[in-house]
């Protein structure tokens, strides 16, 4: 079924940059004149570090907000394509609002084949992911989107769907990005619930951040342990909404969940597919952050009974214990992804290196579109074959950065710490 009727096509406009020309020009004579090199391969060592923390099984991280219009798809793409290029294993977008959702829209899908609804009488343990694939979507950096709905109103996705669907599904995929519906429809609570971790999309509005509070307090109430697994995103829809960011962040920052700015970007107003290189700079940074601190969180409560963390090989990251806040101007990522020594055994029980590979068999990569910062190396390594996976697959091979099996490679930065 196709997305969009061809009359409409003509409603179609020019994508727009994320940044007007004048913003553009001055991040550049900024970036020339009191720029720091070193800081800015810094920051997206960061990012890329906690983004490729090895998994032993599927982490699902699940999307939702307080009422429509937040933003709550526009995160859920941008979290799909981040994981999609950072990651060597594969990704997986699951759309669970079948209430004609913009998820496609927004991953570039011209067309819908089957939903979940179709999936979950489809889908056999005996498959193979190159089985499976068959039956999903592709959308830029490797990943794959499993729509809600065909386009048509009446489509209803029950619990009892749902569970199937993400547990026959997180045998095949190391990361799940699910947009779910508004709180409070049923398989939004139940994602809630049942993922490693959870983003709430909050409107950069005074009354947008009284209901995603009142949520938090909720949440706080019945499982008290889910927030410090929960990323709040103060989404700015409109170029200046008044809101003292700040303040709000403190409000929203109870129980251990983090918040997180998404600042305004013409290119993600303007709805249709996301293309990332035209997003604007701010936006990429805030999307590298969120998707950070999510898979940080995810990884952290799956495996919090069976390691202790440590952070002596891991660079220091924002919102922790002895570093400044997000909102205290910090421009690394969300939480820190230690790391063991080469030879040792792998991060969050996983296997070392002598262990083998890992369950994962990887999609095919696609091109880079996140430049990589000036005066460092490119932070998203184009992956090379692994030879005892699928023929699709590709873990990472860039030195430093841990593979999708559990086994770091050689160390992230020579003896003395990060490049000065």
């Amino acid at each position: 079924m196709p997305l969009m009727p061809p009359e409409l096509d003509a409603l179609r406009s020019k994508p727009r940059h994320g940044e007007s020309v004048a913003q553009r020009a001055g991040r550049a004579v900024r970036r020339a004149i009191a720029s720091s090199p070193a800081a800015e391969t810094t920051a997206v060592t960061q990012t890329a570090y906690a983004i490729q923390q090895p998994v032993t099984t599927g982490r699902q991280i699940s999307v939702t907000s307080i009422r429509g219009g937040a933003g709550k798809s526009t995160v859920s793409a941008l979290l799909a394509l981040t994981y999609a290029h950072y990651r060597a294993d594969p990704v997986l977008a699951v759309e669970a609002d079948p209430a004609l959702g913009t998820l496609p829209h927004r991953l570039g899908a011209t067309e819908v084949r089957w939903s979940g609804t179709d999936l979950a009488q489809i889908v056999d343990p005996s498959m193979l992911i190159t089985d499976l694939t068959g039956y999903l979507i592709p959308f830029p950096g490797g990943g794959w989107l499993l729509p809600g709905s065909q386009g048509a109103i009446g489509t209803r996705l029950d619990i009892d769907t749902y569970r199937v669907v993400m547990t026959s599904l997180r045998r095949y995929f190391a990361t799940t990005v699910v947009d779910c519906e508004t709180l409070p429809a049923e398989v939004a609570r139940t994602a809630l619930v049942t993922t490693q971790a959870r983003i709430l999309v909050c409107p950069a509005t005074p009354e947008g951040v009284a209901a995603t509070r009142s949520v938090l307090d909720w949440v706080g109430g019945v499982h008290p342990r889910m927030l410090p697994t929960t990323v709040v995103v103060l989404s700015h829809v409109a170029p200046d909404t008044g809101l003292d960011v700040r303040k709000a962040a403190e409000h929203l920052g109870v129980g251990g969940a983090v918040v997180l700015p998404l600042p305004y970007d013409r290119h993600l107003a303007a709805g249709g597919a996301i293309r990332t290189e035209l997003l604007g700079e701010r936006t990429l940074q805030a999307a590298g952050r969120i998707a950070a601190e999510a898979m940080d969180r995810a990884v952290s409560r799956a495996d919090s009974g069976s390691r202790q963390r440590t952070d002596q090989d891991a660079p220091p990251a924002p919102g922790r214990a002895g570093h400044p806040a997000p909102y205290a101007g910090a421009a690394g990522p969300g939480g820190p992804a230690p790391h063991a020594a080469p030879g040792g055994p792998g991060p969050y029980g996983a296997p070392s290196a002598a262990a083998g590979p890992g369950p994962y068999a990887s999609a095919a990569g696609g091109p880079a579109p996140y430049p990589s910062a000036p005066g460092g190396p490119a932070p998203y390594p184009h992956p090379s074959a692994h030879p005892s996976a699928h023929p699709s697959a590709h873990p990472s091979a860039h030195p430093g950065n841990p593979t999708p099996y559990g086994a770091p490679s050689a160390p992230l930065h020579p003896p003395g710490g990060p490049p000065r």
